[in-house]
């Protein structure tokens, strides 16, 4: 009887040795200072370079907004299984356009425009940029790519925009 009763005193010690050690990695903490901080700006220097002559391209005509997610402007299409809907979101939730040119009073999408800087030279974002064409297509979105440069037409652009309504 006497090992028993040790041998259950040892069983319950290790149990919560095992509990005690497992209890602080399940339990969820807030961290005392969230891990975050400011990107201090919206836009790259190139970027907000061409807002402005994107602003003026459109007067007051259009709004444009900045670095929207696909998912904002994009449905998924009905009649898909609940998995293939969670897999076709999944592919676009993370990603985002440059801006969004809208009609100023309804704020119905005009169309998407990329400013292609350096980086869309690697073959990854080539990729990525393919599949966003292909996404606005099948969307019936225009999409606009304009290379990025020191200075721009504020007529081109203008011109660009027309051509896609």
């Amino acid at each position: 009887m006497g090992y028993q009763v040790i041998g259950l005193v040892i069983f319950l010690v290790i149990i919560a040795g095992v509990v005690k050690f497992l209890l602080p990695l399940l339990a969820k903490k807030e961290p005392k200072t969230l891990p975050y901080e400011s990107a201090g700006t919206l836009f790259s220097p190139a970027e907000r370079s061409f807002l402005g002559v994107l602003e003026q391209a459109v007067g007051n005509d259009f709004k444009v907004m900045g670095k929207v997610r696909l998912a904002d402007i994009i449905n998924i299409k009905k009649g898909l299984s609940g998995s293939e809907r969670q897999q076709a979101f999944n592919r676009i939730q993370s990603k985002h356009v440059d801006f969004v040119v809208c009609d100023t009073k309804s704020l119905t999408l005009q169309c998407v425009v990329e400013l292609d800087d350096s980086s869309h030279q690697q073959a990854q974002r080539q990729e990525r940029d393919a599949f966003v064409d292909k996404v606005m297509s099948a969307a019936g979105i225009h999409i606009l790519h304009f290379s990025a440069k020191k200075s721009y037409s504020i007529q081109e652009v203008r011109d660009a925009i027309a051509g896609a309504k």
